[in-house]
């Protein structure tokens, strides 16, 4: 038994509040209508917001983008040799640590005089939306253009070999649902790479495949390409298709010419010839 000093009241338990459920209750009612209003402050920000992250556009978000931003290459070059190339898909890259998806690539091929390269690339830089900020550096592997296209979609520029020039429209890895689609159907060649192909003594396929895209105001621009075989040619049999003053390109190995508004190039580089067509913007 303890002792108890005078003038000290004896030890009891530690003061409790009185019980106040109205507090406790209204403590819950905030809670629940703060959660709320973050719920739909999120849901007013992902149907309003910009992007602030190319993780949270997909693949079929940003195509239109990247074909919107072909047609404004293939508008720039007019003049020049041009080919667009076939679109790539590359599936299986990481877009998070647990998440895979998928990296659409588009080009346009294009040749010049041997060093005219970096002209070219200012000069499409020059062409391209100013909201695009387009510019030119000189990087160790030679100029280099890049640009953005929005929706974090990245346009670039550079020199492959000497007297070519490659554009690339690129996603990066984005979340992606859909599986690959079917290519599309073959169409006949159109009758100027006909022609060419007869000039070159090559069979004339049924059926080319199509690569095209919309030019901004749009028109449809488009390119065919013809693999017609390992053996070596002769280019100067294209050279009578060729109206005075219309030869773009004139060497042993490419020749290049415009038949009315369709561009014609044969590329006789590397191990197998090459028949392209294309149709742009001011076509």
């Amino acid at each position: 038994m303890s002792a108890v000093h005078p003038g000290y009241a004896p030890p009891s338990g530690p003061d409790r509040p009185p019980s106040r459920p109205w507090a406790r209750r209204l403590l819950i009612a905030g809670t629940v209508a703060w959660a709320v209003l973050l719920a739909g402050l999120a849901w007013w920000s992902a149907r309003t917001d910009e992007p602030t992250a190319r993780e949270q556009r997909t693949i079929e978000q940003a195509t239109p983008v990247v074909n919107a931003a072909v047609g404004q290459l293939v508008a720039a070059l007019d003049g020049t040799a041009w080919a667009m190339t076939p679109p790539r898909t590359v599936r299986g890259c990481r877009v998070t640590p647990v998440s895979t998806g998928a990296e659409l690539t588009r080009g346009i091929d294009v040749l010049v005089a041997e060093g005219g390269e970096r002209d070219l690339l200012s000069r499409v830089a020059d062409a391209l939306p100013e909201r695009w900020p387009a510019g030119v550096r000189d990087a160790a592997e030679g100029p280099l253009l890049r640009a953005d296209a929005g929706e974090f979609v990245l346009v670039e520029g550079e020199s492959t070999s000497p007297g070519r020039v490659r554009f690339e429209v690129l996603t990066g890895c984005r979340p992606t649902d859909a599986a690959a689609g079917d290519p599309l159907p073959g169409i006949p060649p159109e009758p100027a790479l006909r022609a060419a192909l007869q000039a070159l003594g090559r069979p004339v396929p049924e059926q080319v495949d199509r690569i095209w895209t919309s030019c901004p105001g749009g028109a449809k621009a488009w390119t065919e390409r013809v693999p017609v075989g390992p053996e070596p040619a002769s280019l100067s049999a294209l050279a009578p298709l060729a109206a005075p003053g219309t030869a773009v390109v004139d060497t042993p190995e490419v020749y290049a010419y415009r038949s009315g508004s369709d561009l014609i190039v044969a590329d006789a580089t590397g191990d197998q010839l090459h028949l392209m067509l294309s149709s742009g913007c001011a076509g």
